[in-house]
Formats: structure tokens, sequence, C-alpha cells
């Protein structure tokens, strides 16, 4: 008799199981212990049959038996292999001589299980299987983003209280059960990545790999390889077979960042993953199932480099169902003290240096500048306060001067907040001057997070 697991992350219980056995005792007796436990479970009596049912989906873990009519399960295997296949693979055998397992490892079976075998067995050799498949993938994708990081990208919550990041996170809430592709659009540095991972984290995938692809990053040339992975020899200096990026983000979420720079033959295969969820491995002539969900980034609008030639017109209509707007730091209000008392929170911490206290002035230049490089610009600014000691707001310059006539209450804003910069956050002397009551001044601070 099985014992269910009490443990509720019991690897078995999403995992996807093939068994192929010609013996019809073996099959059902492997079948009926793992589908209690398992997504889900199908057999094959042969290699050809389980060629046809990996060609139409993903499995997690195959149990491949070794001695089969036709062709031999490690002859199969190697096979496989070779054109791209990478499937973890138990093998199963009754002989347990140093040659079988040699061969073994070299066709690519992660483990060998010796007949006869107790249910037991064959359960901790897949948790054993799956475990290490999880820490491998999660370790490969953990070194792309070391290679790849960018500070504070890999933070999952969206900072602030104001109306304009308010909408953004009521937008995420809404899709975020959903598989529907996202499409968030805002200037570089507005936290696009940031909205992608808060989405994520707040899926059914968020236990899930969340793999961020910066796709100017990759040279037009390597990109396809990089995604989609590759048969050995597909290019020069392809030795192995190697499985791409978004076979390792398999159950989780993928983030493309500035999509245009997407090479035209990419943006091909892509559009054909988001159809069909299908990749074909370059060099290797097979289909892999995947089930992913894909968000995407880009600064200028997908209709614009349509336009220009450069973006698939079927490509942009399949991402954009939901289009997310990331509004500019400038258009955010007290957002940009919250976020620069959180930068400088951690990176005090994080780089040894003491806190930098805050002055009144410091606050009210911080309001008042644009911020063109939105919160890239205010993390390198938080840092450049720790490291010489104080704000240093002279490097925000002057107001600018707008062309455009603005509102009453922005123009209103602004000049207080100048006068309290000037005369280092003394209300009643910037009243004075202004020609204002004090108590005006103090319910407009209050009101703007001063």
């Amino acid at each position: 008799m099985v014992m269910l697991p009490d443990l509720e992350d019991d690897p078995l219980s999403g995992a996807r199981i093939l068994v192929v056995d010609d013996e019809p005792g073996m099959r059902h007796f492997l079948v009926k212990t793992l589908e209690p436990l398992c997504r889900g479970v199908e057999a094959a009596t042969d290699a050809r049959s389980a060629e046809a049912l990996l060609a139409a989906g993903q499995y997690d873990v195959m149990l491949l038996d070794n001695i089969m009519p036709g062709q031999r399960g490690l002859d199969w295997l190697q096979d496989q292999r070779d054109r791209g296949g990478f499937t973890d693979t138990i093998l199963i055998t009754a002989y347990a001589d140093l040659q079988t397992a040699i061969d073994g490892m070299r066709a690519g079976a992660t483990d060998l299980l010796l007949k006869p075998f107790r249910s037991s067995q064959v359960l901790a050799a897949l948790r054993k299987c799956l475990e290490r498949s999880r820490l491998q993938r999660e370790n490969s994708l953990l070194r792309r983003e070391l290679e790849t990081f960018a500070s504070g990208a890999r933070r999952s919550d969206l900072i602030g209280r104001s109306d304009a990041i308010s909408t953004v996170r009521q937008l995420l809430r809404r899709v975020a059960s959903l598989n529907t592709p996202v499409l968030i659009n805002g200037p570089s540095g507005s936290g696009k990545e940031v909205a992608a991972r808060h989405l994520h984290a707040r899926s059914g995938r968020g236990n899930a790999p969340f793999l961020s692809i910066q796709c100017g990053a990759i040279p037009p040339e390597m990109i396809e390889f990089e995604l989609f992975g590759h048969g050995s020899g597909a290019f020069p200096g392809a030795h192995a077979a190697r499985e791409g990026l978004l076979a390792q983000a398999s159950g989780g979420t993928v983030f493309l960042d500035d999509i245009t720079n997407l090479a035209p033959a990419a943006q091909t295969a892509l559009l054909r993953v988001m159809e069909d969820g299908v990749i074909r491995p370059i060099g290797t002539g097979r289909a892999v199932q995947l089930d992913l969900r894909f968000i995407a980034a880009t600064t200028t609008p997908l209709r614009e480099a349509v336009d220009a030639g450069r973006f698939r017109e079927d490509l942009m209509f399949r991402l954009g169902v939901v289009d997310v707007a990331m509004p500019p730091l400038k258009d955010r209000g007290t957002d940009v003290l919250d976020l620069a008392t959180l930068f400088h929170d951690e990176m005090s911490a994080s780089m040894g240096l003491p806190q930098v206290e805050m002055t009144a002035a410091a606050r009210t230049a911080l309001l008042r500048h644009d911020w063109p490089g939105n919160i890239r610009e205010l993390r390198n600014f938080t840092e450049r306060a720790l490291i010489f000691g104080r704000w240093p707001v002279e490097i925000l310059g002057k107001p600018s001067g707008a062309g455009d006539i603005a509102p009453l209450d922005e123009t209103e804003k602004r000049e207080i907040l100048r006068a309290l910069e000037a005369l280092n956050g003394n209300r009643s002397e910037a009243a004075r001057r202004l020609g204002i009551s004090r108590k005006t001044i103090d319910r407009k601070c209050t009101a703007w997070g001063l």
C-alpha cells in the first residue's frame, strides 16, 4: 500500500511522469503506484510510442526500462539526447553490473533502479530526481540573474501610495490568476521589471521560476539558441546539446525586457511558442511542450516598431492583450520620498555606511525634481548621498522653466517647495515671503507628505 505524504510541497504532486516498459505487469504497478501522488502519469509500451508522447507533451521524469523489443532503452535514450531531448530519466534494469551503470550515465540517465524494487524505492528515486532537477535549474537561473543583475530589479513589491501606482497594482491584481500575456510599457527606469515580478509573485506561478531576459543584451545570432536550446553540432562549437532558457523556466513566468530588440527570426519562434506552447530546439527537429506565462516590456510603443518594420504585427496583438502603463516617477507624487527612504535604508545596511538625515530641504528638492531617469536615477542619487554623507541637492539643478502654462495647483506647489528649499525648510519665513499664512503651508506640506 502506498502511503500519501503529509507534506504539501511533495515534488511528486506537480510532476508529470512517463513510464516506458513493455511488461504489462510492471506498467500497471508503476501507474497505480504513481497516479494518486502525481499530477499526471502516462505509459508507453515501447520506444516508438514513448517518442510520440514526448513530442505531444512535456514530462518531468521518464521511467525507462532498458530491455525492450526492437531497441534497448539505453540506445534510444542516447538517440534522444543527441536530438535535443532533456527529459530527466531513471533507467530500470535487472542487471547491476558496472558497465550498465556507466553506459546509463553516458546516455544521460540521472539514476538507475534495479529490479525487483518496492514502491517506496521508486517514489524515493523520483523525489530525488525531481529535487535534483529543481536545484539545477534554479541554480542555473540564479547564476544568470547574478551575471545580469540590475540593482533593485529583483524586488517583487511595487512601493508607493500614489494614485498612479495604485492603479497599476489594481490592474496587476486583476490579471494575476490568469495566463494571459501582459505588456508593460513605460519610460526607462520606471520599474517595469519590478511590476513583472510583482505580478509573478501574486500568481499561481509564484513558487516557479521567474526568468528575466534582456532581449537587447543577447547577440541576435545567438538569441534563438539561448531561448530554445540546441542539439549537438547545431552551430560551430556546440559539442553537446543544451537546454534552452525557456525550458528551464517551464511552469513559471518569462519576462522579455526591451521586446522590440528581439531578432525577427526569434519573434516568429516566440509567436509560435505563445500560440501552442511548443519550442523546437535548434538542430533537433523535435518539439517540446512547455507551460509558461509571458510578460513583455517596452519603452517604445509597439505600434511604432511595427510601422517601422522592426516588429511583427501579429506578435504585437498577441502580447498586448493586457497593457499596463508604468508612470514616470515625476507623476507619482510623494512616492519619491518612500522610495528614497527604502533605498537609503537598504543601501546603508548593505554598504555599511551611516544613515544620512533627510532634511526638509532635501525632501523638498526630491519632490521638486522631475527625475528624467526615473527610479534608477533616484537610486543612484540616494547611493551618492550615503557615500558623501549628505543629500547633494545641488546636482538636481534648478526648477526647469516650462514652456507651457502649468495648472495653478502645480505652480503653487512648485513655488512653495522652491521657497522651502531655499530657506532650509523654514516654514514661517517661507510663508512670510510668499504672502500666505504659516497654517496654509503646514496644511499643504501635510498633503504632500512633508
